[in-house]
């Protein structure tokens, strides 16, 4: 054979190894691992038409009867704070409603002292009002809401387990689905002032406030055994700093919402800083029976320079070492990183290795060396951002393994190369208006022969699930500890323009899915890799920051509220039910 068309064989076996992934769904026993090896047999028979759909009934976990606790209750928790607090409750900020309605004025913490922060954050004039205005009671989800969509034909063909104790569920985030952000004693955050003057606001959302017993039912009715979901920093202190009131109405919202997630059989994962910084510029609540915490999400969109990290690293170590060593709580704690796996554009370039090193580094090691290993910071950051120190010993022994496992979320991969100038020549410049600087690399989305690295969505995010796989050994080689995929997930191209059916029979959706899913049990069973779990962003299309991107395995109609699932909903449960033990 000519030596083309011993390469092309090559890439050929290559590509059969890796598999194409395509979805499926409805299984009820795992596929066959085996090819039959029988000859044919033909022959005539009766034809009948045969009816190929069926029903999937809910197939929630049990209402636990006893509920594990995890740390002190409340009021005891309460204790160890340092400053006393009292409880408190304030209004709503309507429409036309202006600080001179409150007439308590001399009261620094009153209704005139809150209504003022939402007259001063100049949003006197939006609408806050959605369809709900008390908590809705749940209704059972309707069977003809559970009947299995149509099967893909081709579907993933591992033979793999998940283990007993891996975590799956879905995700979302309080200023993405809540709304009502503006009542029952809530203050302003960043995202209410600084989110775009063009793009639609978090102000209704998903209603889930109002919404959220209904919300954990149709997640229940699908199986889903963990939810994800974030406490607002500004309903729990409207006033933010230690020492001021708490709001009750808060501390009873959320005792309700865990508790509702607890009685659907669910466990709640609690996120307690997710974008929503106070606008004056933490949190105090409901520790006792939530088994997994999470301090800061993906910090580096809104902290990279030098100082910003190294407060969100004190930080989170603190309330790390409150929780663990002063309330002697028993449940996990970490915080979510992200970044876009970078990968050499050419693995074969010794250049390309060491700026994918290098972008890695600055996003992930940035935070992770201190936290996960007690490493001081990387020489990338040391050597580049203006104003970077050493962290001294005290402070090392401090930081260090105050992380019990490594949260990231790994939507997508990115191709990395040095910058044109190269890296050394494009880090010395500090003050350079080169605006690969400070990391000093290219970043694509293309591969070294053109091709487009995965499959693209309407965002940023492109299906890359082989490289996934690769960024799982990656984390857990390096830092060494549990992996939970703490969110993923993907955008179709124009969802939102499509006709409902369509944005229901969302195939695509369910091969990233399915695909990352496999890759997760390969990564497991072939690499040696601890991946803990995987929570789907996002249960339901939400407030992506004003941009038209839908990440639901659920859809809404913002006029009624009414929920839908799609199609890759069933899909990622059936693939997980299918492969537990």
């Amino acid at each position: 054979m000519r030596m083309a068309s011993i390469a092309a064989l090559g890439l050929a076996i290559a590509t059969q190894a890796q598999e194409i992934y395509l979805t499926t769904t409805g299984y009820t026993t795992r596929p066959q691992c085996t090819k039959s090896t029988a000859s044919p047999s033909y022959h005539f028979q009766p034809f009948s038409y045969s009816l190929k759909e069926t029903v999937r009934y809910a197939t929630s976990i049990p209402s636990p009867t006893t509920t594990k606790t995890y740390a002190p209750v409340y009021e005891d928790a309460a204790k160890h704070l340092r400053t006393t607090v009292s409880t408190s409750s304030w209004g709503n900020w309507l429409p036309g409603q202006t600080v001179i309605s409150a007439t308590d004025s001399s009261n620094p913490y009153g209704q005139a002292a809150w209504s003022s922060m939402w007259l001063n954050a100049g949003l006197q004039n939006y609408t806050t009002t959605g369809i709900f205005s008390t908590t809705v009671s749940p209704t059972p989800v309707p069977t003809s809401e559970l009947v299995l969509p149509p099967r893909d034909y081709f579907g993933p063909t591992d033979c793999y387990n998940f283990p007993d104790d891996f975590i799956f569920g879905v995700a979302g985030s309080a200023a993405q689905i809540e709304g009502a952000v503006a009542l029952e004693g809530r203050s302003p955050s960043l995202l209410e002032k600084f989110a775009s003057a063009s793009c639609p606001k978090d102000y209704v959302t998903d209603e889930n406030y109002f919404y959220y017993k209904q919300d954990i039912e149709r997640l229940a009715a699908m199986g889903v055994e963990y939810y994800s979901f974030s406490i607002p920093w500004t309903r729990i202190l409207p006033f933010v700093l230690p020492g001021t009131p708490v709001n009750k109405q808060a501390i009873d919202h959320y005792n309700d919402l865990i508790d509702t997630v607890l009685d659907a059989g669910m466990q709640p994962v609690v996120t307690m800083l997710h974008f929503d910084s106070p606008l004056v510029f933490v949190a105090s609540d409901n520790i006792d029976r939530v088994p997994i915490w999470v301090t800061f999400n993906e910090p580096l969109l809104y902290a990279f320079n030098f100082q910003g990290v190294d407060n969100v690293i004190h930080a989170h170590a603190q309330v790390y070492r409150f929780y663990h060593e002063e309330l002697k709580a028993t449940g996990k704690m970490s915080l979510k990183l992200n970044d876009n796996f970078g990968v050499p554009k050419n693995p074969k370039n010794n250049s390309d290795i060491d700026a994918a090193n290098r972008f890695n580094e600055m996003q992930l090691a940035f935070f992770a060396d201190p936290i996960f290993l007690g490493k001081q910071y990387p020489d990338s950051i040391l050597h580049t951002l203006p104003g970077a120190r050493q962290l001294n010993k005290t402070e090392l022994k401090f930081i260090g393994q105050t992380a019990d496992f490594f949260a990231i979320d790994p939507y997508t991969a990115t191709v990395v190369s040095p910058a044109d100038e190269g890296i050394t020549a494009c880090a010395a410049n500090k003050s350079s208006s080169n605006s690969l600087f400070p990391y000093c690399v290219n970043q694509e989305t293309k591969n070294v022969y053109g091709w487009n690295i995965g499959y693209r969505s309407e965002s940023y995010v492109y299906i890359t699930p082989t490289y996934f796989r690769e960024y799982l050994s990656y984390l857990w080689n390096t830092f060494r500890h549990p992996i939970l995929v703490s969110e993923f997930g993907f955008p179709l191209w124009k969802e939102s323009e499509k006709e409902l059916s369509d944005q229901r029979y969302d195939s695509t959706r369910s091969t990233y899915y399915l695909s990352y899913m496999s890759e997760i049990l390969r990564a497991i069973h072939e690499d040696g890799v601890h991946v803990m779990g995987a929570l789907a962003w996002s249960f339901i299309d939400n407030w992506e920051f004003g941009q038209p991107s839908q990440f639901g395995i659920q859809g809404v109609d913002p006029k009624s509220q009414e929920r839908f699932y799609k199609k890759s909903f069933f899909d990622l449960v059936d693939f997980v039910k299918a492969r537990q033990r």
